[in-house]
């Protein structure tokens, strides 16, 4: 029986050090690692996060264990995907000593979450619909969001926390001056917004950057009907029109579009990457096909 509290069930300060000190686990900077040590925090992000008990929920990078314990706490099944496997030993016994009502309810995954797929990840890619829920690594945020969003078509959204720089690219709109190929391709699966600030005092050791959460819901009548071929070919022109950013798309698609392909699409060449909106990529994608047919 579980006799903790409700205000102790979570992670604080010492609780991580100690748990850190007895696993003889030391963040690395290599791997991003910087532990949540407010259960203020925990809460806020799972309570932004939207989710509901019985939710199936994906958290990526989990460490030592405080926002896979407000996942828990909140009722989720969670499949935490942990690359250090001395965490990923140590996260079942974490949950077994503050929550242990709640084991049954988490599996724990010891994998490159870029490797990541729903056979891999078994309980998390067979749910109907899922939420991605996670402190990332922010030296890999983007790479991890867009290759989950490629192969797991039941993720619908996400919350997560990531460098505020990341956040602001995530999240800008054409024109911006930080909008760019990671816009775009997040543009393509749904709507990307920004949920708050993070202080770095609520991290053990605490960050040399900012921290920001982003909120995202995929829309389900936009893009991802498409096939993923047509994906690949969508996002193979953004990345060369942002390839040399001030360069027009008539010079950084030059060999990709043909000047029949932008006048089909409605779209003047000497225009540059920055003011394209995804449906713009699309239907360039769209029209050379047309024209080449």
């Amino acid at each position: 029986m579980n006799t903790r509290s409700e205000s102790d069930r979570l992670l604080g300060a010492a609780d991580i050090r100690r748990i850190a000190d007895q696993a003889g686990i030391h963040p690395t900077k290599r791997l991003g690692q910087n532990f949540v040590i407010d259960p203020g925090t925990v809460r806020r992000i799972v309570r932004l996060a939207g989710v509901k008990p019985g939710q199936s929920v994906l958290e990526v990078g989990p460490g030592l264990g405080s926002l896979t314990l407000g996942l828990l706490e909140a009722g989720c099944l969670v499949t935490a995907d942990e690359i250090d496997s001395g965490l990923a030993r140590r996260l079942p016994q974490t949950v077994s000593e503050r929550m242990p009502e709640a084991l049954d309810r988490l599996t724990v995954i010891n994998r490159d979450a870029l490797t990541l797929t729903p056979q891999l990840a078994d309980n998390a890619g067979r749910t109907a619909d899922l939420t991605l829920v996670a402190n990332l690594p922010y030296n890999v945020a983007t790479p991890i969001i867009l290759t989950l969003l490629a192969r797991f078509a039941n993720l619908s959204r996400f919350l997560v926390m990531v460098q505020k720089e990341v956040a602001d690219r995530l999240t800008a709109g054409p024109g911006s001056k930080v909008y760019g190929a990671p816009s775009l391709k997040l543009a393509w699966y749904g709507r990307a917004t920004q949920a708050g600030r993070i202080g770095r005092h609520v991290f053990w050791p605490a960050p040399n950057v900012d921290s920001a959460l982003v909120s995202f819901v995929r829309d389900e009548e936009g893009h991802i009907g498409e096939d993923e071929r047509t994906r690949i070919r969508v996002f193979a022109l953004i990345d060369a029109a942002f390839g040399q950013r001030r360069k027009t798309l008539h010079a950084a698609l030059k060999g990709l579009v043909s000047p029949e392909a932008f006048k089909a699409a409605g779209i003047d060449p000497s225009r540059r990457g920055e003011t394209m909106t995804i449906a713009e990529f699309a239907a360039l994608e769209r029209a050379g096909r047309e024209v080449d047919a």
